[in-house]
């Protein structure tokens, strides 16, 4: 019974370090780094508009199909609901898959007026979480003319558009050039004006 009690005193002394040292202070320390080294990213990455907060740049905000002015993001499983998060789960040997592909393949080139060749992957296929809001700069590309007519804009004041909203990854090794589509239509936004 003595060893029993000895065990539940430490247990009781490690619990009372433990709770103000990894509980409270770890916290406020993570908290306090992140705001001094990456305070945008901290605060939730949040876009103004007009002065106003719009948008989150880490979550792709949905263009609906009619609208011609914006630049249209991948495809998502959850149709772009920041409430959810995931994936249709077909594999790449399913033919409910192949097809998706193929009718938004169809509807992409028929939106933009290109061959259907010309289509890059990335606009037929969703991302796992299915709230990226990153695209290729070839699917971004695709979409400049459309774009252009449908805001009066030039091509070139668009693709300094695109060019803005394009990440580069460090030094090329971390990944491949990426266009944040959420902040590329807040910048369209914000043109028409």
């Amino acid at each position: 019974m003595n060893a029993y009690l000895r065990q539940l005193g430490t247990s009781f002394r490690f619990l009372a370090v433990a709770t103000p040292l990894l509980g409270v202070l770890y916290p406020l320390v993570m908290f306090g780094v992140g705001q001094a080294v990456a305070s945008a990213q901290a605060n939730g990455s949040i876009a103004q508009l007009n002065g106003q907060p719009a948008a989150s740049t880490l979550i792709v905000q949905a263009v609906p199909d009619k609208e011609t002015r914006f630049f249209f993001p991948r495809p998502s499983a959850v149709k772009w609901d920041p409430t959810m998060s995931g994936a249709s789960n077909l594999g790449p040997s399913d033919p409910a898959l192949a097809k998706a592909e193929a009718d938004a393949r169809t509807a992409v080139a028929a939106r933009e007026g290109v061959p259907e060749s010309a289509v890059p992957q990335d606009a037929v296929t969703a991302s796992a979480s299915g709230l990226d809001p990153d695209i290729s700069p070839a699917y971004a590309q695709l979409q400049v003319p459309r774009v252009a007519k449908a805001t009066g804009l030039s091509v070139a004041e668009v693709e300094k558009l695109v060019a803005d909203s394009t990440n580069t990854p460090a030094m090329s090794l971390l990944g491949q050039p990426a266009v944040n589509t959420t902040k590329l239509n807040l910048a369209v936004a914000t043109r028409l004006k």
